[in-house]
């Protein structure tokens, strides 16, 4: 059984910063794009970073541009998100999701396999 425990959110002051994990079980990962979504109340679930199977390409959106990081540690099937100048809107539960293809994509087609989520919460 394929899944994915992501972990490490919180409620963090504006300006803060938190790391978010997300490991695989069942199989290994180490050759598929891996990416982060994050879904805010009352909004559509949204891309926030993606990368490739060996790490060396990544994509972000514009509005996390310069203050997350992803990377992913194949040897431990697990992929992170750095999260640093945490602002309000960054609030939100946040997904880690596996890539159908080895190349990171922005899109939620482009992804088979998701996890349950973890909280974020950025207090002003």
């Amino acid at each position: 059984q394929v899944q994915l425990v992501e972990s490490g959110g919180g409620l963090v002051q504006a300006g803060g910063s938190l790391r978010l994990s997300c490991a695989g079980l069942g199989r290994t990962f180490s050759t598929y794009a891996m990416g982060w979504f994050r879904q805010a109340p009352g909004k559509e679930r949204e891309f926030v970073a993606a990368i490739n199977w060996s790490g060396d390409d990544t994509r972000y959106a514009d509005s996390v541009k310069g203050r997350f990081t992803i990377s992913r540690d194949n040897g431990k099937n697990t992929v992170y998100l750095q999260m640093n100048s945490l602002k309000p809107e960054d609030t939100a539960v946040y997904y880690c999701a596996k890539g159908i293809y080895s190349s990171n994509y922005v899109g939620e087609s482009r992804y088979d396999y998701w996890g349950q989520g973890t909280q974020v919460t950025v207090s002003s």
